[in-house]
């Protein structure tokens, strides 16, 4: 009888940790998507952009390629003020790309784009800061780690073992 009940125990803990487990949290990826930035172009489909360091000076003289569905369209250096320019372009998904940073476009014709799109595309080289990067890993990178899942499911089992045991060392041996 005392089998079964550890064997319930184990299956209730088992139960109720995954309640507490967010479960969108684990079904997400861990492999961050890039977000397209919407950049309305310029007459005669001009798009324009300027790098900068992570405080915002020019960067002069920088690499500067555009890329399309995984193709390099063209490669320029950006000028003293760190300003570079495209011309001839559709509207369509870019990839703009330096040395030290990148940055992922949705680029609208002109006319077409929507009120947020800005005009100019702004990269920021040598950017090795994540905004809103926390100084602890944020929970949903600790609970995809099999090596934390593991130590939570051992916990999960070793706990209801061990009150099991001390209460069986508790007992008289006969009645």
């Amino acid at each position: 009888m005392s089998g079964r009940r550890i064997i319930r125990g184990v299956l209730v803990s088992a139960a109720a940790l995954g309640l507490c487990l967010p479960q969108p949290l684990l079904a997400g990826s861990l492999t961050p998507t890039p977000v397209a930035t919407d950049i309305a172009l310029q007459k005669d489909g001009l798009l324009v952009g300027q790098v900068v360091d992570p405080l915002g000076k020019p960067v002069a003289g920088a690499q500067v390629t555009l890329t399309a569905q995984g193709k390099r369209l063209a490669t320029m250096k950006s000028t003293a003020e760190g300003y570079f320019a495209f011309k001839g372009l559709r509207g369509g998904v870019y990839q703009v790309i330096t040395e030290e940073g990148h940055g992922v476009y949705r680029v609208w014709s002109p006319g077409t784009a929507p009120p947020a799109a800005k005009k100019v595309v702004l990269l920021v080289s040598g950017d090795d800061v994540v905004r809103g990067q926390e100084g602890n890993p944020p929970l949903k990178v600790l609970l995809a780690n099999p090596l934390v899942i593991g130590a939570v499911v051992a916990t999960a089992v070793a706990v209801p073992v061990a009150i099991h045991n001390a209460n069986q060392h508790h007992r008289p041996s006969s009645p």
